[in-house]
């Protein structure tokens, strides 16, 4: 398993399905279906993931030398 950050690549609004989905090993389309899914289901869904985007880092790009 992976570190669990924000990835710079696949994301789509603030790349927390991208993040989870790499972290647990699955596709990020399977993650984001899950939580189109558990948005039919009563919860805060949407207030944790805002509060994942807030909380969890953007992975770190490669920095190039000039």
């Amino acid at each position: 398993m992976s570190a669990l950050v924000r990835p710079r690549d696949g994301r789509w609004i603030g790349g927390v399905c991208a993040g989870l989905a790499r972290r647990f090993g699955i596709s990020a389309n399977t993650m984001r279906a899950i939580f189109a899914v558990s948005c039919l289901l009563p919860g805060p869904q949407f207030l944790i993931y805002i509060a994942l985007w807030v909380v969890l880092p953007n992975e770190k790009s490669a920095s190039t030398a000039w």
